[in-house]
């Protein structure tokens, strides 16, 4: 399925996100990477990646996806999303900049910054992750619906050789694009930022975050494994009555579905913001359990904190997988169930 649509007077409507841009000859749309060139769409940087590395698949962040497995992640410039707290903007955010500096020569300054990167052809991409041990590859760092068309690239060959396929995303993708990656994306982590248009509109520059939702429910109906992710800013997204209606919501979708709250610390726009205070993540931790969720974690806390992201029986309640930051120091999942009491744990284990 192509991710583009021809319009009249040569310009072309990109669908791979919500944002549905219309894009006239020679323009990008708002990613700054999806071009309009000869009324057809070119993915401008294809094959060049800037972020190249191999991580622990704890750190996407995905609890119950090959626990203590390897991931060969990739990322690009570029971000249909504009987050005044992005913790990857010196890529995200790129094509954006270049703008703002230089708004009528910006392009010709973000292709000689694309151009700089190492080529990494999808079958090299696979090639590495099989020689690294990797169990899978994760489009990350930036947000992967962008790159969309280079993804499937490489899970055309990743997929018959057993590497798996995960996307962490802003869960922005329309229903086209969620189509066109089923059966080759094998699980998504998904930031719900929050569960209030005020905090996509001001700090995100989104129009309407319901699409995001649309995504947790239509990617868990078409067999991906979801789990969802929101870093709580103070003052943004961290009142009581909104987060019990966040996890309401996800509770509603699928009460074994992991949910990740993270810690914000200051950085890009935001650097003047405050810490995420440890105790508001358990507070939260515990308003995810009385929603009805099985499964909440808090993340970016150390110390004393770090028992909070292992995972317990929800049955048993002993504890089944110990973590250690991005670690796993014990599993006691046996055939996806608890080793104890033997309560079916939903995920992929294998």
């Amino acid at each position: 399925m192509k991710l583009f649509k021809e319009l009249e007077n040569k310009k072309i409507q990109c669908i791979a996100c919500n944002r549905r841009c219309v894009i006239s000859p020679g323009d990008a749309g708002f990613c700054g990477v999806r071009a309009n060139e000869n009324s057809k769409l070119k993915l401008t940087v294809y094959g060049k990646p800037c972020a190249v590395w191999i991580d622990p698949i704890e750190k996407k962040p995905l609890f119950h996806f090959l626990p203590g497995t390897k991931s060969f992640s990739i990322g690009t410039f570029g971000c249909n999303f504009s987050c005044d707290f992005c913790q990857n903007y010196d890529i995200s955010q790129a094509p954006q900049d270049a703008r703002m500096q230089n708004p009528k020569g910006w392009k010709g300054y973000f292709e000689e910054l694309v151009g700089r990167c190492n080529s990494l052809p999808p079958e090299i991409a696979v090639q590495a992750a099989l020689h690294n041990g990797c169990k899978s590859i994760s489009f990350t760092y930036n947000e992967p619906t962008i790159f969309t068309e280079y993804a499937l690239d490489v899970m055309e060959i990743a997929k018959p050789r057993g590497l798996k396929g995960i996307y962490v995303t802003n869960g922005y993708e329309t229903i086209e694009c969620w189509d066109t990656i089923k059966g080759k994306i094998d699980a998504a982590n998904i930031d719900l930022k929050a569960y209030n248009q005020k905090f996509y509109t001001k700090l995100c520059k989104v129009p309407d975050f319901r699409h995001v939702k649309e995504s947790i429910e239509y990617a868990k109906k078409i067999g991906i494994w979801v789990e969802v992710t929101t870093l709580l800013i103070p003052g943004w997204n961290d009142k009581e009555n909104e987060l019990k209606q966040e996890a309401e919501y996800l509770a509603s979708v699928d009460p074994e579905m992991p949910w990740h709250i993270t810690a914000f610390h200051p950085d890009y726009k935001m650097t003047d913001g405050k810490r995420t205070p440890p105790e508001t993540l358990v507070r939260v931790r515990e308003i995810g359990f009385e929603a009805g969720l099985k499964h909440v974690y808090c993340g970016n806390l150390l110390g004393k904190y770090a028992e909070y992201e292992n995972t317990i029986c929800p049955k048993c309640g002993k504890k089944i997988i110990q973590r250690s930051g991005f670690e796993v120091l014990e599993a006691s999942i046996v055939d996806g169930r608890c080793r104890h009491c033997k309560n079916n744990i939903r995920g992929v284990w294998k």
